[in-house]
């Protein structure tokens, strides 16, 4: 399949960056106004991301489990929550300017490596402190690897499809929460820990194959001093604490929907992934066109909306035929909501600063997720998971709010174009 970037397509003086704008010429009697959108090289860093989800998924999903192997509460699986998210969102802003100073492959082999080497850690030194320190560990790999697929991935998706790549790439995020949480428990279950980690750590592996074959753009941009205006991107901000609020929500269910499930009695939480996964799909192979048509704006109110109720049939009636149409709405809110502000964060960003709007995004993404959890573990030793969820559920009232209020407003908004 033909690599046509602007990067190498043109001297450096002339067009030193791929960047969104330029396409793939459309295939022989495609319409004018559909340039072609697949390559090569997206589909391998879509795979790639797929990798990185994988190992952190079925990590996350059954880490709740591990620490209470060691003899931990869900209060501590909310620390391991919040630890893992925090590192992550401290080194994000310094990722982001390590990208926009044209590193991209660097970046991600270090990432990977990471997320590869610290399962083995879990498995050789099963100590709930050391576990804590080596969930933080795994943050930072994630932080690494999914900072640099998303910018590798916005420096190959076409502008007049920017939404609909964006959409597609993110597919990656879904299949992978079809898929690792259910291995993980599988592995867990059937194999112990050992084995899980060690897959996980294959999967990491596997990653850096699949991205030693990716030809990453090459970047040629004037390097950046380091200050807070290089290391956060401002035009990012209304996009990205929409979604920080509304991450509250996900970060909760994706940590403890599991267990709440076991102790509840309720279908294996395994299946509420797989649900909310063929949901969140559905979701992603239309939405993307629908974003790059009528902006991002219906999704945030209607992703809020379902999220809320997911959340609220999961306090108020929990029951298996509410189990499974919550993991439905789950999958539309999170589906939906995610890829249309990542794209609305990023796609008016060049590429001399597409890391840093990208590490913005997930920086918020980070810091939402990594709060629910912790919020979450210490609300249900508190208040039990009823409570909690009714609470989380305010979170969708927030971030509907935070967009109206600002971030319908912005620039960046493909709501606002004519």
């Amino acid at each position: 399949m033909a690599h046509d970037i602007a990067a190498t397509a043109h001297p450096a003086s002339a067009h030193p960056v791929a960047h969104p704008a330029t396409c793939p010429a459309a295939r022989p009697g495609a319409e004018p106004a559909q340039p072609r959108l697949w390559t090569r090289d997206l589909v391998l860093i879509i795979l790639v991301n797929l990798c990185v989800f994988i190992n952190h998924i079925m990590s996350l999903a059954t880490f709740p489990f591990y620490i209470q192997s060691l003899g931990g509460s869900e209060a501590v699986s909310g620390i391991c929550a919040a630890a893992f998210s925090l590192l992550a969102v401290m080194v994000r802003p310094f990722v982001g300017w390590w990208l926009d100073n044209g590193t991209r492959r660097t970046v991600l082999v270090i990432g990977l490596l990471l997320m590869g080497l610290v399962p083995a850690g879990y498995m050789m030194v099963p100590v709930m402190s050391v576990a804590i320190a080596f969930r933080m560990a795994h943050g930072l790999g994630l932080s690494f690897s999914n900072s640099t697929t998303a910018t590798v991935a916005s420096d190959v998706i076409c502008r007049p499809r920017f939404a609909e790549g964006m959409g597609y790439f993110g597919m990656a995020t879904a299949l992978a929460s079809a898929v690792a949480p259910a291995l993980g428990l599988f592995l867990m279950e059937g194999y112990g820990f050992g084995v899980l980690y060690g897959v996980a750590a294959l999967v990491a592996g596997f990653a850096l194959i699949l991205f030693s074959l990716v030809r990453v753009p090459r970047v040629e941009v004037p390097k950046k001093r380091l200050d807070l205006r290089t290391i956060i991107n401002r035009d990012s901000l209304p996009a990205t604490v929409t979604m920080t609020v509304f991450m509250f929500t996900f970060g909760a269910l994706e940590n403890f929907v599991a267990i709440f499930s076991s102790n509840l009695g309720l279908p294996s939480g395994s299946l509420y992934f797989v649900v909310m996964s063929v949901m969140l799909l559905l979701v992603r192979v239309t939405l993307g066109k629908l974003v790059d048509r009528r902006g991002e704006a219906i999704f945030v109110y209607t992703c809020n909306a379902a999220m809320l109720v997911a959340l609220l049939l999961l306090a108020l009636v929990p029951n298996a035929v509410t189990f499974f149409v919550s993991a439905a709405l789950a999958g539309y809110g999170f589906g939906g909501l995610e890829p249309s502000l990542q794209s609305m964060a990023i796609h008016t960003a060049t590429g001399e600063n597409r890391g840093s709007a990208n590490s913005t995004f997930l920086c918020g993404y980070d810091i939402g997720y990594g709060l629910g959890g912790g919020l979450a573990g210490a609300l249900i030793s508190v208040f039990g998971y009823g409570t909690m969820w009714a609470i989380v559920s305010l979170a969708c009232v927030a971030s509907v709010a935070v967009y109206f209020l600002w971030a319908r407003h912005s620039d960046t908004s493909f709501s606002r174009r004519p």
